[in-house]
């Protein structure tokens, strides 16, 4: 199994409002880190209710495209420099997200899910926050189940949009210590990968998951699978500060030998 290791592709910045940082600096971090290749995976979501937006309006994208090619016209013969797009899925509006995605030209998009509407809350629940009201919800809500809905999203996900690939496959839940996958949730993932390979997206290899487990996002169990179905790999840090750049990425070449 490869991944080019020179390629960070995944990346946010402030326009997010939940990172730091600007453009020119991750590009400038991306260089110092020998990177020849750096994606900005910014943040799309629709129809999501919450009290905090943590996504660009389409005026943050039209921002975030001007200083991208004002970035890839200088640093370009240094470094290439995407711009793409991480699309959460909503299921309650599909045709809302591929209205928005075909606006524009992206020169990546991934695939997740941050967020799911729960009975009985009117904001939708973000799963991949460490907010303690969120955890809590989650515990009443019962994880085990909304992880197997988590799954079953992105199965339904990668079946609906045009993607280029799946991120961070298992981070749903990633706050919740103690939540070990079951026999039905590694049932699904072996249909998500499935459904990965039949639509020609890569799988995302997503190094933050070290600072939360000390290991990436998906598990090497899981990468090992997705080698086995013979998907192509993606490396991302899903960085957050300039700092984060290509974290962990040195850690990888001996994570997938005899993959």
């Amino acid at each position: 199994m490869n991944v080019d290791i020179h390629s960070d592709t995944h990346i946010h910045t402030s326009l997010c409002r939940h990172a730091s940082g600007t453009m020119e600096e991750y590009v400038v971090g991306a260089m110092d880190q020998g990177l020849k290749r750096l994606v900005f995976l910014e943040h799309l979501e629709e129809g999501i209710n919450a009290h905090f937006r943590s996504w660009l309006t389409e005026k943050d994208f039209d921002e975030y495209f001007e200083e991208g090619r004002r970035l890839q016209k200088r640093y370009g013969e240094r470094i290439e420099i995407g711009l793409g797009v991480e699309v959460g899925y909503n299921p309650d509006c599909p045709d809302r997200i591929l209205d928005r995605l075909g606006r524009r030209k992206w020169d990546r998009v991934g695939l997740s899910c941050h967020f799911f509407k729960v009975d009985g809350y009117d904001e939708h629940l973000n799963v991949l926050s460490n907010n303690p009201r969120n955890i809590e919800i989650v515990e009443r809500y019962g994880d085990r189940r909304l992880l197997s809905r988590y799954f079953a999203t992105l199965i339904e996900a990668v079946q609906t949009i045009p993607a280029d690939v799946l991120c961070h496959l298992d981070a749903g839940l990633r706050h919740q210590p103690n939540l070990k996958l079951e026999d039905s949730h590694w049932q699904q993932i072996d249909t998500l990968l499935d459904e990965v390979k039949l639509a020609s997206m890569a799988l995302e290899i997503n190094t933050s998951g070290y600072k939360y487990r000390g290991l990436p996002f998906p598990l090497p169990e899981i990468i090992s699978l997705a080698g086995d179905k013979s998907i192509p790999l993606a490396l991302g840090s899903d960085a957050h500060s300039p700092s984060e750049v290509g974290r962990h990425f040195d850690k990888i070449p001996a994570l997938l030998v005899n993959k």
